[in-house]
């Protein structure tokens, strides 16, 4: 299921992160040790970020994740991320989380739900990954046309 908002604001458009049910649950655990930290999302870029606004995982405007902190804790698939960019509204939660075998990262957030009955989650892809940075790609539609919105993370 792929969920893409459409909003027309101030002529900005406004589009939400999509969520979808993941195709393969067998899990990358190399993948896994390599993100298992403490990250920071150092850059989100997208072709037409001047013009076109995104809202990342129904949390809030992508721009706003630029700094944010994240928690991956491997063993158990849990962790968590938190928004401090002084520019927009704070928000914390933690996540559950896994890379699987297609290279498709699939988060849930859990807030106050447990996971278990948290029936919405994200899938990204996960691309150039080293021990130090990774990126997270979600490819939304915009317009008709596929966009790439990607996510840099840098090690803490």
């Amino acid at each position: 299921m792929k969920k893409t908002f459409l909003l027309l604001l101030m002529a900005t458009l406004v589009f939400g992160c999509k969520s979808k049910s993941a195709t393969n649950t067998k899990l990358n655990n190399k993948a896994e040790v390599l993100v298992k930290g403490n990250w920071n999302i150092s850059s989100v870029t997208y072709p037409g970020s001047d013009y076109i606004k995104v809202t990342s995982f129904d949390v809030a405007d992508s721009k706003c994740f630029v700094g944010s902190q994240w928690k991956f804790i491997s063993n158990n698939n849990k962790g968590d991320m938190a928004l401090n960019n002084a520019a927009c509204t704070g928000f914390s939660s933690p996540i559950t989380w896994f890379i699987n075998k297609e290279g498709q990262f699939v988060m849930k957030i859990i807030n106050e739900t447990k996971s278990k009955k948290v029936l919405d989650g994200y899938v990204l892809k996960v691309a150039n990954m080293t021990e130090t940075s990774f990126q997270l790609i979600d490819n939304i539609n915009v317009g008709g046309k596929n966009v790439d919105v990607v996510y840099q993370f840098a090690r803490n």
